[in-house]
């Protein structure tokens, strides 16, 4: 099955790096799991209510220079935040980055880029987990968030 971006999801890409732009462009084409764009680029007054809110941890989001976007999944009509369908949008956002020659992060592996391994997504955040939990350090695992490297 092949699945493409919506026009809102087309617009939500607009300020973005034209290189991630590419990857996400791609990226739907080649996925099992059908996604959207819920947000790109971000103000710095967005990326203070984020914070304050528990959902970042930084004021120095790569969203606020345009480097970063968040995907959402959908079963059908629906949103779906199961973390095993970002497991798969992360594979097929790593194949696009690969295919277009670009270092991609993803967060839930904060640990070293997505692009720079070929393990599944999916081990690659277990593996990121498991580090954090080695150093006794809490792990912040944000599966809808893409950024470049």
């Amino acid at each position: 099955m092949s699945f493409k971006l919506s026009e809102r999801s087309l617009s939500r890409l607009k300020g973005l790096d034209p290189k991630l732009i590419d990857v996400v462009k791609k990226a739907i084409t080649i996925t099992k799991i059908d996604f959207g764009v819920s947000e790109g680029l971000r103000t710095l007054e967005r990326q203070k209510e984020l914070v304050a809110k528990g959902a970042s941890q930084t004021l120095r989001s790569k969203h606020i220079g345009g480097k970063a976007v968040d995907l959402v999944a959908y079963i059908g009509p629906r949103v779906s935040w199961e973390l095993n369908l970002y497991d798969d949008i992360a594979d097929a956002m790593r194949q696009a980055a690969k295919e277009l020659n670009v270092e991609l992060r993803w967060g839930a592996a904060w640990h070293r880029n997505l692009t720079d391994s070929d393990i599944t997504a999916e081990e690659l955040m277990h593996e990121y987990i498991d580090l954090r939990r080695s150093q006794n350090r809490r792990p912040f695992v944000d599966a809808p968030h893409f950024e470049l490297a």
